[in-house]
């Protein structure tokens, strides 16, 4: 792996955000683990990963945590009250907002990949109850999109700790699909999103189905279009 500056895992203590954690210090990569509540973790993180007690909603939390990055994978919970610190609005739009200008606030270009999930485009599925949530989660994809940053967003289906679905994983696109995925397929889909630049400016939803884990993620990523405000962008 080629040198890289250190990257953060906003959520790295919860359960997806722990793999992506333990698969990118695998890999050499200096990781820091920013968690609102880093104790409570399932799995203490690996030795020589920083950790840092921030939290989303406060944007002047983030700074230090993420100062310097040229990576950051933000994987938080949405929550799901209708107002206050525990709804979408506030993690997963206001927090994604917080830590884009923290992760940029000396000049940084960080490789921005965000975890968000199926459905969002449907505004009539009945999680859009829960204080907008799937209104919130778009709104927290429109603006790393418009941040300028290279990025990712990557939309896992139902989340299961099993490959009972399979090893095979699926990209799509247009989020009209429905399935389910193993956290450990979305976590690898993060890291490699990170150091792939075949994965820059696309968004797509990751599904398992039956077959072999895949050995070519450049290939999958690949058959993937460009998101269309960035083909635009480009005309």
């Amino acid at each position: 792996m080629e040198a890289y500056g250190p990257i953060a895992v906003i959520g790295g203590a919860g359960r997806v955000g722990g793999l992506v954690t333990r698969r990118l210090h695998e890999q050499g990569a200096r990781v820091r683990v920013v968690s609102r509540t880093p104790e409570r973790g399932l799995v203490p993180p690996p030795r020589g990963v920083e950790v840092y007690r921030a939290d989303v909603r406060y944007a002047d939390t983030l700074v230090a945590a993420l100062r310097g990055c040229s990576g950051v994978v933000f994987g938080v919970e949405p929550g799901t009250a209708d107002s206050g610190p525990d709804c979408p609005e506030t993690t997963v739009h206001d927090g994604v907002r917080n830590a884009l200008s923290a992760a940029t606030a000396q000049g940084e270009r960080p490789h921005f990949v965000l975890m968000s999930q199926i459905f969002v485009t449907r505004r009539e599925h009945p999680m859009n109850a829960y204080g907008r949530l799937l209104d919130w989660r778009l709104r927290g994809e429109d603006a790393v999109r418009e941040s300028g940053l290279p990025y990712t967003v990557a939309r896992p289906s139902w989340l299961t700790d099993d490959a009972v679905a399979g090893g095979r994983v699926r990209l799509e696109q247009d989020d009209r699909g429905e399935g389910w995925v193993s956290r450990s397929a979305v976590a690898e889909a993060c890291v490699q999103a990170l150091y792939n630049p075949q994965a820059v400016g696309k968004s797509f939803e990751i599904y398992n189905e039956p077959g072999e884990v895949p050995a070519d993620w450049t290939a999958l990523l690949g058959r993937l279009r460009p998101d269309r405000m960035l083909a635009l962008g480009a005309a």
